[in-house]
């Protein structure tokens, strides 16, 4: 848990830190940090992950309200599962595991039931590197860069539950009906998922064309 923060979350300060103070000084910069759709969404068996990146957003909302007094842009970029070698190789990694002293029904779950639907959604609605990059030069070319920047639409509609109601029951059961209802139609619920993202909400992604 030490060793995830330390990269997402302090590595990322201490970054800023060596940027921040010139251009406060020169009264003009833009800082762009990579998020995560996780740092909007908690996806359980990411706990830790999304914690992180909450913490990164946090961190940001009140910098950036700092920084436009010295006249600097803070732009997060918030993409959602992104095609990689890394992440090939986890689920791989992860399913010969044994995962001492974790109760076996909660083994199973993630094993059995969250791991073929990630994978799942990762096919289905992934992003390549690629795809990720193009988001981000457009922020930084952007005339007026905005704070929040998703880069997928999909997911576009599973931020929009969570503040749909504030007392956050419908994004929970919502994932978990997904997960433990929905399991074997996993691949169905992605693509009704993808036709109910109407384009009004796709305006509201950082298209990487």
């Amino acid at each position: 848990m030490k060793n995830v923060f330390e990269t997402n979350f302090f590595g990322v300060i201490r970054m800023v830190k060596e940027v921040m103070p010139d251009m406060k000084r020169r009264r003009g910069g833009h800082i762009i940090v990579v998020s995560s759709v996780m740092g909007l969404q908690g996806v359980v068996f990411n706990d830790v992950y999304a914690a992180s990146k909450f913490a990164m957003e946090g961190f940001c909302e009140c910098l950036a309200v700092q920084l436009l007094k010295f006249n600097v842009t803070l732009s997060m970029i918030e993409p959602g599962p992104v095609h990689t070698e890394f992440e090939s190789k986890m689920v791989q990694d992860v399913r010969q595991k044994e995962f001492p002293g974790t109760d076996p029904e909660t083994v199973h779950y993630f094993k059995n039931v969250y791991l073929p639907s990630s994978v799942d959604i990762f096919e289905t609605l992934g992003q390549t590197p690629d795809d990720i990059a193009r988001c981000t030069k457009n922020v930084i070319e952007a005339s007026s860069p905005r704070f929040r920047n998703l880069t997928n639409p999909w997911y576009t509609p599973i931020v929009a539950l969570k503040y749909a109601d504030e007392t956050g029951g419908l994004s929970v059961h919502a994932f978990y009906h997904m997960l433990f209802n929905l399991g074997p139609l996993m691949h169905i619920s992605m693509k009704a998922m993808q036709y109910l993202t109407c384009g009004c909400l796709r305006k509201r992604t950082v298209s990487p064309n």
